[in-house]
C-alpha cells in the first residue's frame, strides 16, 4: 500500500490499549500509519481524529457510548463527520480553529481550554495560518494525545528515536507548549503511542529535535533519490 489509503478499511490494527482508552490504525500497510483514538471519560467515549473501519463500533462499545468526535488538527478531518453522524453526536473543534467547519458535514460544537466538561485539558501546540493543532491532556491518568507535532512512524524518526518531532517542526519544536506536561503515556496521530517512560521520551524528542534535524533531513532526501 502507498503513503495513504483513501478507501474505507475492511479491518484495523488495535494499538495503545489501556484502562482509559484504545487506539487503532485502519490501514496498517499505509506508510502514513494514521492512528485514531478513543478515550473513555466517566463512561462516555470521545473519539479523536478517527479513520473509519469495518467493526470499529464494536471496539468503541467496549468503552461506552460515543459522546463526541474531536478533530485535533485542522487537516485531520479524516472520517470525523461519518462517525459523528453514525452516533448522532457533534464534531468538536477548538474555538480558535479557522477554515475547518466548511469541510465537515456534521453538527459542530466548539471547545476552549477544556473539552466539554470532561476534564481533558486542551493545549494549543501550533497556531498559524498553515497549521492549527491542539493536544489533549488528561491529568487524572496522565494521557497526552498529540495529533501531529510528534509521532512514532519512520518519517518522524532518526537514529535511536522512538518518538520524534514532525520534520516540518524540527528546527522549532513546540517545547513551551508541551514541556509543562509529564505524561504517563503519549498517544500520537501517526503510529503507535509511547506507553512506558513517556515523560522522558517526550522530553528527549523535544530537546534533541534541532540537533538531530540534519540527520533526519539527509535520510529523507536519500529516500527520494530515483534509484
Amino acid at each position: 500500500m502507498g503513503f495513504r489509503a483513501d478507501e474505507r478499511a475492511t479491518e484495523f490494527r488495535e494499538i495503545d490499549r489501556f484502562d482509559g482508552g484504545v487506539g487503532w490504525i485502519a490501514h496498517p500497510d499505509e506508510r502514513m500509519q494514521r492512528a485514531s483514538h478513543a478515550l473513555e471519560i466517566d463512561g462516555e467515549v470521545w473519539v479523536i481524529d478517527p479513520v473509519d473501519a469495518e467493526g470499529l463500533d464494536d471496539l468503541l462499545a467496549e468503552f461506552g457510548d460515543v459522546a463526541g468526535v474531536v478533530v485535533g488538527l485542522d487537516r485531520h478531518k479524516r472520517d470525523a463527520a461519518t462517525i459523528a453522524n453514525r452516533h448522532d453526536v457533534p464534531v468538536y473543534l477548538p474555538e480558535w480553529f479557522n477554515g475547518v467547519t466548511g469541510d465537515i458535514d456534521a453538527a459542530v460544537a466548539r471547545f476552549d481550554d477544556e473539552l466539554s466538561d470532561t476534564g481533558l485539558r486542551a493545549i494549543t501546540v501550533v497556531d498559524n495560518r498553515f497549521w492549527q493543532e491542539v493536544a489533549l491532556y488528561n491529568p487524572t491518568d496522565g494521557t497526552l494525545m498529540v495529533p501531529e507535532s510528534v509521532g512514532s512512524v519512520d518519517y518522524f524518526l532518526t537514529g535511536d528515536e522512538t518518538l520524534g518531532v514532525h520534520p516540518a517542526l524540527r528546527l522549532k519544536p513546540p517545547r513551551s507548549a508541551l514541556r509543562g506536561v509529564a505524561p504517563e503515556r503519549v498517544l500520537v496521530g501517526h503510529g503507535a503511542g509511547v506507553m512506558e517512560n513517556a515523560a522522558a521520551v517526550l522530553e528527549a524528542a523535544l530537546s534533541r529535535s534541532r540537533k538531530r534535524a540534519p540527520r533526519l533531513y539527509a535520510g529523507t532526501a536519500w529516500e527520494m533519490l530515483p534509484f
